[in-house]
């Protein structure tokens, strides 16, 4: 039973800072990741505050850069003296945010790090795919459709097709199931494609 002081800190100080951050990490985006990392904690059996609050600190450090966000994710969670009140496994949560990033190049040091990990990579084909429409129009707005088109495939070639950067830690997640999704669509080029031409004109016009 997470407590309800803990939950009110974390709502009303941690959660509305996304909303200042970009559609791939907003409020809903934190709110899906610890709806998940509360699902996988009780697969687990791990102390389920500690998942909730890994999960909520996890993108805290976009308000300084995306390249290194996850180092200072954990170094905001652990400087938060509040914290300690409810947690003496600080360090162990620092490191659990620290590990969420897909492109890390070690394996989560803790089931934690795994747990918020694979809640992160929340992989539904439709939502993967438009936010990554979204974030190279956020990128480069002037660029034109066949720019685009390249940065959205080989983005998704690099990080989702067989052999690309994404590790699933946990094989019983939902994930595994819905990358296969992912990769079918990622692998036909004509479908690709005409998925892509849909949601650009759909996020141009938004």
């Amino acid at each position: 039973m997470i407590p309800a002081n803990l939950t009110h800190y974390i709502e009303t100080e941690i959660i509305p800072r996304y909303e200042k951050f970009d559609k791939a990490h907003n409020l809903s985006h934190v709110q899906a990741v610890i709806e998940e990392s509360l699902s996988l904690a009780k697969q687990y059996d791990v102390n389920e505050s500690m998942a909730y609050t890994i999960a909520a600190y996890h993108d805290t450090g976009l308000c300084h850069d995306r390249a290194t966000h996850h180092l200072i994710s954990g170094e905001i969670l652990k400087q938060d003296v509040a914290l300690r009140q409810w947690f003496n496994e600080i360090e162990t949560m620092k490191e659990a945010v620290e590990d969420h990033r897909a492109s890390t190049d070690h394996e989560p040091r803790s089931i934690y790090g795994k747990i918020v990990a694979e809640a992160d990579r929340v992989i539904d084909p439709a939502i993967t795919l438009r936010r990554t429409v979204q974030y190279g129009l956020k990128q480069q707005p002037e660029a034109d459709k066949e720019w685009h088109y390249q940065r959205f495939h080989q983005h998704l070639m690099d990080k989702y097709a067989p052999g690309g950067y994404l590790k699933l830690w946990l094989p019983d997640s939902k994930n595994t199931e819905r990358l296969k999704e992912l990769q079918t669509i990622i692998l036909n080029e004509e479908l690709l494609k005409k998925t892509f031409n849909k949601l650009f004109s759909e996020e141009k016009n938004n």
